[in-house]
């Protein structure tokens, strides 16, 4: 069998993208479809056993006293985390923009983090955030006595957000930049010109103007925020009183360390659901301030 140009050129096509695609159905897909299904059954995994309890998993969740305290230690966490990171990475980018003295050490100081393992980083920070670890030695040296960071209702989530946002703040504020130096410098000057303070230009101008780079890192932050776990795990555990239990790490509790497979499932599927819901919802909003969008 002969093959023409045109379909060589297709199986051709095929052919490329065959690994990724086998890659994401075997990855992504068949786990996705394996935990809606779960969702959906009474598993035992000490037993091995499995039989049909249709809703009464999405049900459980209704009647979980810790529910609410996770649901609103997930919000605190992705609200925080995202307001945070944004305002910072654009800050810093603001600050590289200006072309500074010292201003690739200092783009390099705040992404290297980035790079870094996020465990290795995150146990480095849990010895940093000890009773007496180093940040609290640090203050000692100024007469102040810090609290236990990790252990406190008020502090353990703040210390987590803090961690979370020193780690990744680099990769949004080299987006940002990225942004910024695609100004085109003749609408800045234009609005100096008609007499637009520093302000007024980076309201008017600079933040229309970056609004497609804001709308990726926002979309990209708070799925990131949803998903935590490797800092839960390693700094708190969930703790104290379950302030830092967010959605991700109470699904692995009840799936792997109480084997109520099917109740995590239906968590992970939430989870699943409330990252495509706010995606989504963020996605069809960009009309209304994205500059370009209509």
């Amino acid at each position: 069998m002969t093959l023409t140009s045109k379909k060589r050129d297709e199986l051709a096509g095929w052919l490329f993208i065959a690994p990724q695609a086998l890659g994401f159905l075997a990855f992504v897909v068949a786990p996705l479809a394996a935990v809606v299904w779960y969702s959906f059954q009474d598993v035992n995994l000490l037993a091995g056993t499995s039989a049909f309890a249709g809703a009464d998993n999405y049900a459980k969740l209704f009647d979980d006293p810790t529910a609410p305290k996770v649901a609103r230690a997930t919000a605190i966490f992705c609200v925080g985390l995202v307001v945070l990171n944004l305002a910072l990475a654009l800050s810093l980018a603001l600050l590289l923009n200006l072309k500074l003295r010292g201003t690739t050490v200092f783009r390099t100081v705040f992404f290297s983090p980035v790079v870094v393992t996020l465990v290795a980083w995150t146990i480095v920070w849990n010895f940093l955030l000890q009773d007496n670890g180093g940040i609290n030695a640090l203050m000692q040296t100024v007469g102040i006595d810090g609290p236990n960071w990790l252990r406190g209702n008020g502090t353990a989530m703040l210390s987590v957000i803090v961690v979370q946002v020193l780690k990744n703040v680099g990769l949004n504020m080299v987006l940002f930049l990225a942004a910024l130096q695609g100004i085109p410098q003749s609408i800045v000057e234009a609005s100096q010109l008609d007499g637009a303070g520093p302000w007024r230009r980076f309201r008017s101008v600079t933040l229309p103007m970056i609004s497609p780079t804001t709308l990726l890192t926002a979309i990209i932050t708070v799925a990131g925020a949803l998903q935590v776990f490797a800092q839960i795990q390693v700094l708190t555990l969930g703790g104290p009183a379950d302030s830092t239990n967010v959605l991700v790490f109470y699904f692995y509790q009840q799936a792997f360390a109480n084997h109520d497979l099917g109740y995590g499932s239906a968590l992970a599927v939430v989870l699943f659901l409330v990252i495509l819901v706010l995606t989504l919802l963020q996605w069809r909003m960009r009309k209304r301030w994205v500059f370009h969008e209509s």
